[in-house]
């Protein structure tokens, strides 16, 4: 792939300059741990680029907690989001069949798109739970994203995606292509290194096929065992990058406001009547892994799972999913 390299000082000023033009969002390390930021010129110094990962998953910024779908919009500034993993842009594939349907394209949904150019960010390391080999997914990205981006030796290393990608670098002077193999070939070791490291985390892991075939075959008791620590408090819904349930709240003035929603919660398939076919806690737990191994690839091509983990570590009881399809396994 084409390759563009910039110093790391230059980079920081071509983003000070863009601020005044643009909304900017980056991944940040501070003392409350790794998430996006609204960036300011006081936070380009410290933008983290190829350290897994945020915490909040990239479809917020696609898809809000809240949003009024039927209020008029102003113009809003362009907006660039930096230090995304690719676990992240590849959720974007399910999002994207769902919501950019030829017939049924959410309007709201492909204007944040466009008006976003999204830099990519190579993993360097991974993190306890990341999984994303397990399901043929690398740690890096070559598709959805604009552009890639390694902090290499002082010097950003742009992969360009998309020709968005491609024509937003030609605007900066300061950007020069890479015609230096040993570069290029240092990427791609730190490349192999991080996925021999997932595959060495993950290594009996079942992938996504086979997983599938589990959770539709699992025992009932499995599901009794992991679910009785469970809360039904919605976090790895609402962390995950491609559960997108919502509900669409009636306003006055026939204003609709669509709110995130999650089969985790109780009443979330009650009906009029009073049935609810999610009542059992163990049923509504195992509803979730069947939406996303079982019931999404029979709808869509792209995978409902990209092996972030953040489903894991927000989990309130502790509950980590790789070992109920350890167990499943066994």
């Amino acid at each position: 792939m084409q390759y563009t390299s910039i110093k790391k000082e230059e980079w920081d000023k071509v983003l000070e300059n863009l601020l005044s033009s643009h909304t900017i969002f980056a991944s940040v390390i501070n003392e409350f741990g790794q998430d996006y930021e609204l960036i300011r010129p006081v936070d380009i110094p410290i933008i983290s680029y190829n350290k897994p990962k945020p915490a909040t998953s990239l479809k917020s910024f696609f898809l809000p907690v809240k949003e009024n779908v039927t209020s008029e919009r102003s113009a809003e500034k362009p907006r660039i989001i930096i230090g995304t993993p690719n676990c992240d842009i590849e959720g974007l594939s399910l999002l994207d069949e769902i919501y950019l349907d030829e017939v049924f394209p959410d309007i709201h949904y492909r204007e944040h798109r466009e008006n976003t150019l999204l830099i990519s960010a190579d993993c360097v390391g991974i993190q306890e739970h990341c999984h994303c080999t397990t399901y043929s997914i690398k740690p890096y990205s070559t598709k959805n994203a604009d552009l890639a981006v390694i902090n290499f030796d002082g010097n950003m290393i742009f992969r360009i995606i998309s020709g968005k990608g491609e024509e937003f670098l030609k605007e900066i002077p300061e950007a020069i292509p890479v015609d230096n193999e040993e570069i290029v070939s240092s990427i791609e070791k730190e490349h192999h290194s991080t996925e021999a490291l997932l595959a060495s985390a993950n290594m009996g892991l079942p992938d996504y096929k086979t997983t599938g075939k589990l959770v539709r075959e699992g025992k009932m008791n499995i599901w009794e065992k992991y679910s009785t620590h469970c809360v039904s408090c919605g976090a790895c819904t609402t962390a995950c990058p491609t559960c997108t349930c919502f509900l669409l709240i009636d306003k006055p003035g026939f204003e609709k406001v669509r709110q995130m929603d999650t089969c985790q919660y109780p009443g979330f398939e009650r009906v009029a009547g009073g049935e609810d076919s999610l009542y059992d806690l163990h049923i509504r737990f195992k509803n979730r892994y069947m939406c996303k191994y079982v019931w999404k690839p029979e709808k869509f091509k792209s995978l409902a799972c990209t092996g972030c983990g953040r489903c894991i570590e927000g989990c309130i009881g502790k509950i980590n999913k790789n070992e109920i399809f350890m167990e499943l396994s066994r």
